[in-house]
């Protein structure tokens, strides 16, 4: 057995815990504060981690973990050795004696330092994501090796971050029900497909509308990712831009033109505002720069079974002189072909059916309600 000492996200306990697979509380015993002389702890710049750096005179204070078996130090190695660390032996200062124990050091020294780190801070913006992304990390142990966890690490960070924006209040004026205690029960989740996405079965029962209680059912659900959507639209010229690529739905259907006319569209990244999201997007899909948006509506794209989520939005801008191209990023293998239609074209495109995606329809028929006013003021 072992000692280890963590300076960083790692002295988030119920992080700690997350990573080890133990109960909450179940590490109190083991663990007791320390410090690295003559190191100091900063953020990483532009980025939701800490490095460490040799600094004279500096104390970098965290926790030192007593007991660690191979299993947890095997772990520990798999979840912190997507970060490019290794473990290396270190003297911590105690209340008592010197302490000889292990501490994952940075490989490189290629980290651009920020301002110094808090704890405190990082788990107010962070803590939540980091913690259900370790668990989703972890089930991945033996499917994945360490790298290819690592590859998913943000968007297991991002399908956390969905759930806290989840939370926002929405209203409620007409539905009856608003989520309590007890209101729906999961009793069971089975074992299923985690990879980039997630499917997963379980039995639940929940309150009914007359206030009995159903029985319980088996169910699954595919677990997705909120996705910001972005339609650029030039109210002068009364034209649209839309992408066209390929995509797997359809070829799985069989459809014999699986190219789809779309919206700009991505994932929202952990911490990020779903219109940063669609800016970001129309940079990468169209080369275009856009600058305020306004808000269309939000959706689940298919609440039955998905947990899919679209932050739609309009982008009002000069398309006079965009010229049309092909783009995409060659790191997520994108073929993209952008096209700028008049707005009536579209429109007859959704009738012939050329235009067959919900979220692109959906959003052509809001600006075809708000049009004349986008237009009065163009």
């Amino acid at each position: 057995m072992s000692t280890l000492f963590f300076y960083g996200t790692l002295c988030h306990i119920p992080l700690l815990e997350a990573v080890l697979g133990v109960a909450s509380g179940a590490l109190s015993d083991r663990l007791r504060p320390g410090a690295l002389a003559d190191h100091a702890v900063f953020w990483v710049k532009d980025q939701p981690y800490p490095m460490i750096e040799k600094a004279l005179g500096s104390s970098a204070v965290g926790v030192l973990l007593d007991a660690v078996t191979e299993d947890e130090e095997e772990r520990l190695r798999y979840y912190e050795g997507a970060f490019s660390y290794h473990l290396s032996e270190v003297t911590v200062r105690t209340d008592f004696d010197p302490v000889t124990a292990l501490c994952f050091y940075p490989m490189s020294q290629d980290q651009i330092r920020g301002t110094d780190w808090v704890l405190a801070d990082w788990v107010r913006g962070w803590g939540e994501m980091a913690v259900g992304a370790a668990r989703d990390v972890m089930a991945r142990r033996a499917r994945y090796d360490a790298d290819t966890a690592s590859n998913l690490r943000p968007f297991l960070m991002a399908r956390h971050w969905s759930r806290m924006m989840a939370r926002r209040d929405a209203g409620q004026t007409t539905r009856r029900f608003r989520r309590a205690d007890g209101d729906v029960t999961i009793h069971k989740r089975e074992e299923g497909y985690r990879g980039f996405f997630e499917l997963a079965e379980f039995q639940f029962d929940h309150k009914r509308f007359d206030g009995t209680r159903s029985r319980r059912v088996t169910r699954e659900a595919f677990l997705a990712f909120d996705a910001a959507l972005v339609l650029p639209y030039d109210p002068a010229t009364d034209h649209i831009l839309l992408i066209e690529q390929l995509r797997f739905g359809p070829l799985w259907r069989d459809d014999p033109q699986p190219w789809v006319f779309e919206p700009i569209a991505g994932l929202v990244d952990a911490g990020e505002d779903p219109a940063d999201t669609a800016r970001r997007e129309a940079l990468e899909e169209s080369g275009l720069k856009l600058g305020d948006l306004e808000p269309m509506v939000q959706v689940y794209a298919s609440p039955g079974y998905s947990t899919e989520f679209f932050h739609c939005f309009l982008g009002v801008v000069d398309l006079s002189e965009f010229t049309a191209s092909s783009s995409g990023l060659a790191s997520e293998h994108e073929d993209i072909r952008s096209h700028v239609l008049p707005f009536e074209t579209a429109m007859g495109l959704v009738q012939s059916g050329e235009i067959n995606a919900g979220p692109l329809i959906m959003m052509l028929y809001w600006l075809g309600a708000e049009r004349g006013r986008l237009r009065a003021s163009a």
